[in-house]
């Protein structure tokens, strides 16, 4: 389920890199990649959330449970740096449907 969208102007191969220091900077579990699309995730307490680019342009918040805890944590953090468009509802990706 995708919760939020951040919206930027560069390219998201560009992005990143400054997202992935800054997600790491307030997360301590972090993995990450970027090959052809770019990926984060964060871990805690057992919970995961995606931060990627499979189905957008821009990075999207995801998670597989709605009831996720580390969900609102993500988005508040990443709130304070970035634009961050949080959904009403969460939509769900194409693989969900």
């Amino acid at each position: 389920m995708i919760f939020a969208e951040i919206k930027y102007d560069d390219h998201y191969e560009d992005f990143h890199v400054p997202l992935l220091k800054y997600v790491r900077n307030n997360f301590k579990h972090v993995d990450s990649g970027l090959q052809s699309d770019s990926w984060i995730w964060v871990y805690e307490e057992g919970n995961k959330v995606a931060i990627d680019t499979f189905s957008s342009v821009n990075h999207q918040i995801k998670s597989d449970k709605q009831d996720n805890p580390l969900i609102q944590k993500v988005i508040s953090i990443l709130q304070k740096k970035y634009n961050v468009i949080v959904y009403s509802e969460p939509e769900l990706e194409y693989h969900e449907e």
